[in-house]
């Protein structure tokens, strides 16, 4: 494979260095997954996607797709997997994309970062690079899916509101709760 999305394998290093600030292992390998499921998405004109990790795949999934956290096509449901799925927004069919901890046995160098095997500093970046575009899409597994109706079409906007406590507008969840999350204690910023 020496394409990821209609970009060359450089044209999408670049683009990651320039997104992402340093070419990630992890948004490489995004790339081709990203690259395998939409081959594989049945026929739609649009679709959503869910991120099972926080860490470089939403990167990839922005970059390489319309889908984005900040237009709600894009949900991180942070189990620690590196998987994702890509769904028809309407119905919910879709393909989610793995990586294979059966198929790495046969990629030493990802094998040892993905597992994290070898510490970061005894790890040989071009190698672990090279060995990624190497084996492209044959470290993953794929399979048809159809996601949860509950994940499954636009968000309709909430009402808003103005809280009593701080005064900030929030999107009212239950109108017998009329005070922002955050004054009921559910910030971790600030004290």
């Amino acid at each position: 494979m020496n394409t990821i999305c209609d970009y060359t394998i450089q044209e999408y290093i670049n683009l990651v260095q320039n997104f992402h600030g340093t070419l990630a292992p992890g948004m490489l390998i995004g790339g081709f997954m990203i690259d395998l499921a939409q081959k594989n998405l049945p026929d739609c004109e649009f679709y959503d996607s869910i991120c099972e990790t926080s860490a470089c795949l939403p990167d990839a999934i922005q970059l390489l797709t319309p889908c984005s956290y900040g237009n709600g096509w894009m949900k991180v449901v942070d189990v620690g997997r590196f998987a994702l799925t890509l769904f028809n927004k309407y119905n919910g069919n879709g393909i989610r994309v793995s990586i294979s901890t059966e198929k790495l046995n046969n990629y030493n160098e990802i094998k040892n970062w993905f597992l994290k095997i070898k510490p970061k500093n005894e790890q040989d970046t071009d190698l672990l690079i090279n060995e990624i575009i190497d084996a492209g899409i044959n470290i993953f597994d794929m399979k048809e899916v159809d996601v949860d109706p509950t994940l499954v079409g636009k968000n309709k906007g909430k009402k808003i509101f103005i809280c009593s406590e701080c005064g900030e507008a929030f999107p009212l969840e239950n109108d017998a709760i009329q005070i922002c999350r955050a004054c009921r204690g559910e910030s971790i910023l600030y004290t």
